[in-house]
Formats: structure tokens, sequence, C-alpha cells
């Protein structure tokens, strides 16, 4: 399968307004008070002190970056990243949700944004100075959710006015520079994989050690949910990494966290399974 047909570019930019900003008379005054040069640092302040409206909106922002890079692979500096066309429905869904609570979270921030400033007030004393406050109506244009996809280019979309010699040129380079994005991208479902067992194998480890071992249900369902992943994100289909997939599912295989709470053997074989595919493959 190419990879042009199994896989589409998504690149998503999540802006949120910091809320900061340095006080020069805050650090003149630090500064001096400790005897320190006028370069050894510089006060930061809060503008949204006294509330968490803001806060929540930046951690919001960070967990969809964070699933939006488990849920895809590496592909340009840009940012642009690849999603299996397997994943696209689902993940184009999900993404839609999180925009809403997303936009739901800056418009009650921002209906409310003078009794934040207020709030704000009463936190910084000497410190708040309202000319740090832009309007509401600019403060909204500093947060942002934007999804943008665009199919992957194919080698045979060149058309440039040179001879058919540097056409050729520049389609093998393309060509080139693909395979090798592929191979990069490629290496992070090997990664994953790799962390996974390593995470597993150790913990058991600990246990085999007679450590103290809290066994919780995502040791078994991190692993399982993995499993499921991977066979969307093998979008170059390496047969390697399926054999390997297929590996770790079967030592998952009827599997529940109260056999790995409760029976030495499960354990047993377990980190033996594991310890073989880590042995298997090259990493």
């Amino acid at each position: 399968m190419s990879i042009n047909t199994a896989a589409i570019l998504v690149e998503m930019n999540i802006s949120v307004w910091t809320a900061n900003k340095i006080d020069r008379a805050a650090s003149i005054k630090v500064n001096s008070t400790s005897h320190a040069s006028s370069d050894a640092g510089k006060y930061r302040k809060n503008l949204m002190a006294g509330t968490t409206k803001r806060k929540a909106i930046a951690d919001y922002a960070a967990q969809c970056r964070l699933w939006h890079s488990q849920q895809t692979l590496p592909w340009s500096d840009k940012g642009s990243r690849l999603i299996p066309m397997s994943l696209f429905m689902d993940y184009k869904q999900e993404a839609a949700t999180r925009r809403d609570i997303f936009d739901g979270m800056v418009t009650d921030f921002l209906a409310n944004y003078e009794d934040h400033v207020a709030a704000s007030e009463a936190h910084l004393g000497d410190l708040f100075d309202p000319n740090d406050y832009p309007s509401a109506a600019q403060v909204a244009d500093k947060f942002g959710y934007r999804l943008v996809f665009s199919p992957l280019p194919d080698s045979g979309d060149f058309r440039v006015d040179a001879p058919a010699a540097e056409v050729e040129e520049l389609r093998k380079q393309y060509e080139e520079s693909v395979e090798e994005r592929v191979a990069e991208a490629m290496q992070t479902p090997w990664n994953r994989l790799h962390e996974m067992l390593i995470s597993m194998t150790d913990k058991l480890g600990r246990e085999e050690q007679g450590k103290d071992t809290r066994w919780y249900d995502s040791f078994v369902t991190n692993a399982t949910t993995l499993c499921q992943m991977l066979t969307h994100l093998n979008v170059a289909g390496d047969p390697k990494l399926e054999l390997a997939r297929k590996d770790l599912e079967r030592a998952m295989m009827g599997v529940t966290i109260d056999d790995v709470r409760e029976d030495d053997r499960t354990r047993e074989n377990m980190k033996e399974q594991l310890g073989n595919i880590l042995k298997g493959y090259e990493w």
C-alpha cells in the first residue's frame, strides 16, 4: 500500500494567552534589595493571579497536544504530522469534540474577564497595573484551536518549467525525502513498543526482588491499548513490527490485573514472554 493512500497530514495549532508580564520596576527593586546587578533577574508577574480559569485552558490545551502526538506520527519540522487513514474519522471527531470544549472554556473565561481582572487586582496588590491588561477582544485573539488536514503530495505532481532531467532529479530527491521521513515516522511505534516492554519487565523484575509493588489496572490496559494502536500506526506495513505487536498481544491474551496481582506464575510467564520479545528484535 502506498504511503499516500495509507495516511494523511494533519497540523494542530493551539494558542493560549500567557497572561504574564515582566514588571521592570519590581525587577529593579528585587535586584536592588538583594544587592544584585541589574541583569541578575527579572520579575514576571501573573496577570491572572487569583483565578485558575486561564490556567485550566492552558492545561487542557497541553492535554490536547499530547493526545494529538499519541494519535499521529512525526513528519515535518513545520508541525505537520502523519495520521493513518484508519484513524482519520475517529481522530477528526475527537479533535472536533476537543475544539468545542476548548472554545467553551475560552468563552466562559472571556465572559467573566472583568471579574478575573478585579480578582487579580486584589491578589497583586501594589504590583497591579490596569495598563497591563488588554481588552477582552484583544485577549480573545490570543486563543485559538486550528486543525489543517492535507494529503501527502505525490512525486508525480511536479509541474515546473524546467528540463526533463531537472524535473526527474527533483522527483528523485522528493522520493528520497519521503522515504527518510517514513523511516523516521516508523521509528515512533517501535519506540513506543520498546518503552512499554522495558517498563513492564522492570516492574515485574522489582516484584521478583521482593520489593513492594502496586499493580494498577493500567499495567494491563496500557499494553492492550498499545496493541490496538499499533495496528493503525504501522502505516508502512512493517511486517516485523506487526510480528512484535502480535507477540505482545499473545503475552497479554486473557491476562487480567487480578491475575498479575495474585498469581506468581502469571507474572513469571509474562516476564519470560516480554523478555523474549525484547531479545527477538533489533530495537
